[in-house]
């Protein structure tokens, strides 16, 4: 079951640019800034005061989020639903016919994720993530 939404993905053409803006006119803070290279992005938390957070997403060159930024431009690129029990969740959805691109978790920035993809949910990428 989802206990609450965990982030949103923002894709950005630069994370340090993103980050400053959102410090200074919001007051958000930069947790550490790591480079995840499986998935071809610069990947920075902003938390802010209420504990809501933006995921910035800078992507690698020649990486396929250099090519959905290329595409699409900057702007939303998921909604995150932190879950208790990621793989449960999984087999639920696929037998509510739902359609996934991870049908197994795989390692992210804050634990165990699996995406849903935009067709099932009304055009929305959609991350579970069940976080360390």
């Amino acid at each position: 079951m989802v206990k609450q939404v965990g982030h949103v993905g923002l894709l950005v053409e630069s994370l340090d640019e993103t980050a400053k803006l959102y410090q200074e006119l919001f007051g958000a803070t930069l947790d550490e800034v790591k480079t995840v290279a499986e998935q071809g992005v610069r990947v920075g938390m902003l938390g802010f005061g209420s504990g809501a957070k933006l995921e910035l997403l800078e992507p690698l060159p020649d990486s396929r989020m250099a090519a959905a930024l290329e595409k699409r431009g900057e702007g939303v690129q998921h909604v995150s639903f932190d879950v208790d029990d990621i793989e449960a969740e999984i087999a639920s959805l696929v037998e509510k016919g739902v359609e996934l691109i991870d049908k197994k978790p795989r390692r992210g920035v804050e634990g165990m994720v699996a995406f849903i993809h935009p067709k099932s949910v009304k055009g929305v990428l959609v991350e579970l993530c069940q976080r360390d």
